[in-house]
């Protein structure tokens, strides 16, 4: 067996956590980042786990798909759910995070990490596993020369789709003589998101400058393909007037304090550092040109003299076609010991991602300590995601948050009430995690964790 049996490729959400499963339980891994030697559109740091979009984890109630994920990913001692747990900042029934806070903590925890040695360099072409095994987890971000050698090794055209970005104001340069303060919607109580409150001539001129204003154009090789759980704001309002009401501006459940009634619209503000001295605007990621969006953006109320941390921006993503090249496993199907994880496997969100590396670096843990990986069944979160990637429709496979309708509930009795429905369809999900972890890893291997670095 090779000094490092396992190569993970990419230090984000999917590559940190299949590392660190993977040390926990004694086995040596070699984890390789580009960046700083090369970095991305989108990236501003060198730092593991780095949050390029949203601060935000989706909500932390475990009556949603991506609630229910996160008590999988705790049950079996995710490190990103550790340090977002630690890293959280007020967000109603979100779990959202001090993205520099966290990104920090994850980077300090692999580079303490013993069995886990750090490589700063930038991978151009598939490495042979040989007798070890080799995990691809370089995001939607993968550079050029990745890009090209896994496009010349599983054939086909490259997928992708536009990801976006939104913009960050500091807190101190908004007026909140005009903005008010409560939850999400009204859910998960408390005031932690700040509101701007728009008439109906307000919004209705927002839009029009929104539909008007310049954008970055495409390249002449590239199409508009969105995800749609990410649109770009503008692309949204192309789809009517009223869209962005029903949207991200949807005012309903945020009375305006002055009136006592709901604002014909409202932008939402949600707290991005612990400081509470950044707040990203919810929902408006964009495309627009930087004069544009400061033009734009500032014509909102309150948000006048608004001074922006980081403007907005859209970059490609690319994905692999899943179900065409992967198992249930994440493993590729011409060649069982390399592995992919996180985005570029299909799947659309940061826990997701870092769900698949987690699942893959338990598969891998599993072969090397000499057993066949046991499957995870689709009544789980993990397992409906698993199904996601290994058997969609390859003609029409595109990336996924997870869902309830990815999760077989073909088991659960009929209940006829919905809540409680998915009541039963959490307990009995979270039975089966804790049974496949006991039954399948069983008790972490913790003995050569205390070899140092050579």
């Amino acid at each position: 067996m090779p000094a490092h049996p396992v190569t993970v490729i990419g230090g984000g959400f999917a590559g940190v956590e299949c590392a660190s499963v993977l040390a926990r339980r004694g086995h040596r891994v070699r984890l390789v980042e580009m960046r700083p030697a090369r970095t991305t559109d989108a990236h501003e740091t060198d730092r593991l786990a780095e949050m390029v979009c949203s601060n935000s984890f989706r909500s932390d109630s475990p009556g949603n798909a991506v609630g229910l994920l996160k008590r999988e990913m705790e049950l079996l001692g995710s490190l990103v759910m550790e340090e977002a747990r630690r890293a959280a900042v007020p967000a109603g029934d979100a779990l959202a995070v001090d993205r520099e806070l966290f990104a920090r903590a994850v980077t300090e925890r692999i580079d303490a990490e013993p069995l886990v040695d750090l490589v700063r360099e930038e991978v151009t072409a598939l490495p042979d596993p040989g007798d070890g095994y080799v995990v691809v987890a370089t995001g939607p971000l993968t550079s050029p020369s990745l890009s090209d050698a896994l496009l010349s090794a599983l054939g086909g055209s490259h997928l992708y789709f536009y990801d976006s970005v939104a913009p960050i104001v500091e807190a101190s340069s908004v007026d909140m003589s005009v903005l008010y303060a409560a939850s999400r919607w009204g859910k998960g109580g408390g005031a932690d998101y700040l509101n701007v409150p728009l008439s109906r001539e307000e919004y209705e001129a927002f839009v029009k400058e929104l539909l008007a204003g310049e954008k970055v154009p495409y390249h002449d090789f590239e199409k508009a393909v969105f995800f749609e759980g990410c649109l770009p704001i503008e692309a949204m309002a192309e789809r009517g007037i009223e869209t962005l009401r029903h949207g991200p501006m949807k005012p309903f459940g945020l009375p305006d304090p002055r009136t006592g009634r709901d604002p014909y619209a409202a932008v939402q503000l949600r707290q991005d550092n612990l400081a509470r001295s950044h707040f990203n605007l919810v929902g408006f990621q964009t495309k627009l040109k930087v004069g544009e969006q400061r033009r734009i953006f500032r014509s909102l109320p309150g948000l006048g003299s608004a001074e922006f941390v980081r403007y907005g921006m859209l970059h490609r993503n690319t994905f692999l076609n899943g179900p065409a090249h992967l198992d249930r496993f994440f493993r590729w199907k011409k060649n069982p010991r390399l592995f992919f994880a996180g985005q570029i496997t299909g799947v659309e969100g940061y826990l997701e991602s870092a769900a698949t590396g987690l699942l893959a670096g338990a598969t891998v843990a599993q072969l090397l300590e000499g057993r066949e990986p046991e499957p995870l069944p689709f009544s789980t979160a993990l397992g409906a995601l698993s199904r996601h990637v290994s058997e969609s429709d390859e003609a029409h496979y595109a990336p996924m948050n997870v869902t309830f309708g990815l999760i077989d509930d073909s088991d659960v009795p009929p209940i006829r009430d919905r809540a409680k429905r998915r009541e039963e369809i959490v307990r009995r999900a979270l039975a089966s995690v804790a049974a496949w972890r006991d039954h399948a890893l069983g008790a972490e291997r913790t003995g050569a964790a205390t070899e140092g670095k050579p």
